[in-house]
């Protein structure tokens, strides 16, 4: 990536979802090229902005790899999991129990 987009997160932000996401699967080709930063990067991009998949700028991982990771995430529910968590942080955060 060489632009920094309003929506692109931290690195302190990074490093407290990094460990929810799931690993590379076992099977098939080994993630070497990708890094999950960027891909994450351009997820948030395309919701904050609206636009289409095909649309994502161009110093942005591939559209196909972004909408692959984001489908398989929401798949297997990682995106939940990243929101609850998320979520508990904020409550503690506040001082408040991390489930209502």
């Amino acid at each position: 990536m060489t632009k920094n987009y309003p929506s692109n997160l931290t690195w302190k932000q990074w490093e407290l979802i990094a460990e929810l996401l799931p690993e590379a699967k076992p099977a098939g080709r080994p993630r070497t090229t990708t890094c999950m930063y960027p891909v994450v990067n351009a997820i948030l991009y395309l919701l904050c902005q609206g636009c289409t998949w095909r649309a994502l700028p161009g110093d942005l991982p591939p559209w196909s790899t972004v909408y692959g990771y984001f489908r398989r995430w929401r798949k297997d529910r990682t995106w939940l999991q990243v929101h609850d968590k998320l979520y508990q942080w904020v409550r503690v955060a506040a001082s408040r129990e991390p489930s209502p």
